[in-house]
């Protein structure tokens, strides 16, 4: 088997192809982690939310489109996809970490330097042996259209670290709403908060807000159907009750709006 690394775009299926698109995510993930170990301790929270931001819709496209369908077609499916879960699943859990570490201490230096290990693992376990595999059991057309939907679910994903969530449908296809806006919310304060060189302590307020309101929506007992034992972290603390977060969901656009708003004034 040939890595995807070094096959041409033809080979892949063309532009379109899920695996060509796997393969210029992995290139941007490249240059953010070069990017990020050249960071002073100032500069690493931007870097590491451009980070995210691809990181965390890419993998969760994979578990929602890829992964089940390598379950079914290849006779050990279950234990490759379940390798790269758990690679997922140190991600998230890293990242949740890093939320909690203080700058410059050693602690924080560790996880950041284990984040970029298992990101660059994570990318050869699917360029070198995943990715192959899938390519011997489908047509370049197959590869195409699930490029497409690959696409269209990593455009609505979460972008940020939710280890509680089922690495597996259905846990993770019903976190993705609450999650994503959630998540996406957080992404317009914290840009607006940097390009006000992160001095706006009422956006950072805003943007805390946010995140301890969804680490209690993913702590609800649906997100986590379908997991796999090797990959469920406790859920510790309390869950939010659905009318909380029902009530979140629609208080989230008009709190983002208004703050951001009150910012342009």
């Amino acid at each position: 088997m040939r890595s995807v690394a070094d096959q041409s775009v033809r080979e892949l299926g063309g532009r379109m192809s899920v695996l060509v698109r796997q393969r210029d995510d992995h290139v941007e993930l490249d240059s953010l982690l070069d990017r990020l170990a050249l960071s002073s301790h100032e500069e690493q929270l931007p870097v590491l939310l451009d980070l995210y931001r691809l990181v965390f819709p890419h993998a969760f496209a994979e578990e929602s489109v890829l992964w089940p369908l390598m379950r079914r077609v290849l006779p050990d499916g279950e234990q490759l996809t379940l390798q790269v879960e758990q690679e997922h699943q140190e991600v998230n859990e890293l990242v949740t970490r890093l939320e909690h570490l203080e700058r410059g201490t050693p602690e924080r230096e560790a996880a950041l330097g284990r984040l970029a290990e298992v990101l660059r693992e994570d990318v050869r376990d699917e360029e070198d042996e995943l990715f192959p595999r899938l390519q011997e059991r489908v047509s370049a057309r197959q590869l195409r259209m699930l490029g497409l939907a690959w696409e269209i679910v990593r455009r609505v994903a979460p972008t940020r670290a939710h280890p509680i969530v089922a690495r597996r449908p259905p846990g993770n296809v019903l976190a993705a709403l609450p999650l994503s806006v959630l998540d996406r919310s957080r992404d317009r304060l914290d840009a607006a908060r940097f390009a006000r060189g992160a001095t706006d302590g009422s956006l950072h307020a805003l943007s805390e807000g946010l995140s301890r309101v969804s680490h209690a929506v993913e702590r609800l007992p649906i997100m986590r159907r379908g997991e796999d034992p090797s990959t469920s972290r406790g859920a510790g603390g309390r869950s939010a009750p659905v009318v909380v977060v029902i009530f979140a969901l629609g208080a989230v656009g008009a709190v983002v709006a208004a703050g951001l708003a009150r910012r342009r004034l």
